[in-house]
């Protein structure tokens, strides 16, 4: 039975909705369960609706009343004022529970446990864009630009050096091992702005939906993000593909799967072709020494072999060493040269 450990703020529901920009000690809302929250699941990443929107990935939530983690969708946002990032809530195992770790803006993007929420927080920080001079310019590597007029675009190829994997806590068995770095700590006490309303509001829709319950979809939501908050139909909403994994970018799939295949496919012929040239070639070192077996089997037979060794019998034939005896014969030939020419003539006649 999950621990029901909640740790609320005092100030009234209509206060939070209305002064957003609170700081995260002021509203902060911490859950502790002892059964992890499942895996994230894998889905596309709606368009862009327009410019100055940040995405807010996808997650797991926990419902006290239901007992069961439900599936918040990922979703569009614009950020409550310019220059602020959204650092991502997580799941971190500590003192025996699962205890969650609510996200909240600011200047920087903070420590979101190394949890891969794909889109840009590859785990430590955000490659989906930056702020300059006011304005945000987006990396089209790992944001979905789409058919939206969006001038301010870079592409910057985001590369992971860990395991990529799809854990959707932090700690604990079969959690991410990953520690805050100095510039997250840093950023940890810097002036926060928790959820703004239509985040929360996303949360809300999410969990009066028994469809995204982890009981009812297994893991794999049916409305895995939305282009706009609160909006769970129509265009823009995108279900799980399928559960246990997390897409990161849609250019990723491109040069990290479809041209692996692709590549061996086209290398598979250079061996099949080589295994042609020497069908000794790939099976040389076996062919090898099969040829040398029976080769060494040949030989072993021509020696062993008893009427061959009987061939002396060759050499020691008489007729042809008596065919040898009429060399003698053109002996006789300066001898007598006239007289007998004639008779050996008759003779071979």
């Amino acid at each position: 039975m999950p621990i029901k450990s909640w740790s609320r703020s005092l100030i009234p529901t209509l206060i939070l909705l209305a002064v957003p920009a609170l700081s995260m000690a002021q509203m902060s809302v911490n859950v502790s369960v002892n059964v992890p929250p499942p895996e994230l699941p894998v889905y596309d990443q709606p368009p862009i609706p327009g410019d100055g929107y940040i995405w807010s990935p996808g997650y797991w939530a926990w419902d006290e009343d239901n007992q069961d983690y439900y599936w918040v969708p990922g979703t569009w946002v614009e950020p409550p004022q310019p220059e602020y990032l959204w650092t991502p809530g997580y799941w971190g195992w500590s003192g025996g529970a699962f205890l969650w770790n609510a996200g909240y803006w600011g200047p920087h993007v903070g420590f979101y446990g190394g949890v891969n929420y794909g889109y840009g927080y590859g785990g430590s920080g955000f490659e989906g864009g930056y702020w300059q001079g006011g304005r945000l310019y987006y990396n089209r590597a790992v944001t979905n630009i789409g058919t939206t007029n969006i001038t301010n675009v870079y592409n910057k190829t985001v590369i992971n050096n860990v395991t990529v994997n799809h854990v959707s806590y932090n700690g604990g068995s079969g959690g991410v091992r990953a520690q805050a770095t100095s510039a997250e700590l840093a950023a940890a006490h810097e002036h926060h702005i928790a959820a703004i309303p239509v985040q929360r509001q996303q949360e809300q829709t999410a969990r009066g939906n028994p469809a995204l319950r982890a009981s009812a979809n297994k893991g794999h939501p049916p409305i895995a993000a939305t282009a706009r908050p609160g909006a769970f139909s129509g265009a823009g909403v995108v279900s799980a593909q399928h559960a246990g994994t997390m897409s990161v970018v849609h250019a990723n799939p491109q040069p990290g799967h479809e041209p692996e295949p692709r590549a061996p496919a086209s290398e598979a012929p250079r061996p099949q072709s080589e295994a042609a040239r020497p069908q000794s070639g790939a099976p040389r070192p076996p062919a090898a020494v099969q040829e040398r077996r029976p080769a060494e089997q040949h030989q072993a037979e021509h020696p062993a072999a008893p009427p061959r060794p009987a061939a002396p019998e060759r050499p020691a034939a008489p007729p042809r060493p008596a065919a040898a005896a009429p060399r003698p014969r053109p002996e006789a030939r300066p001898e007598h040269p006239p007289e007998h020419a004639p008779e050996h003539q008759d003779e071979h006649h």
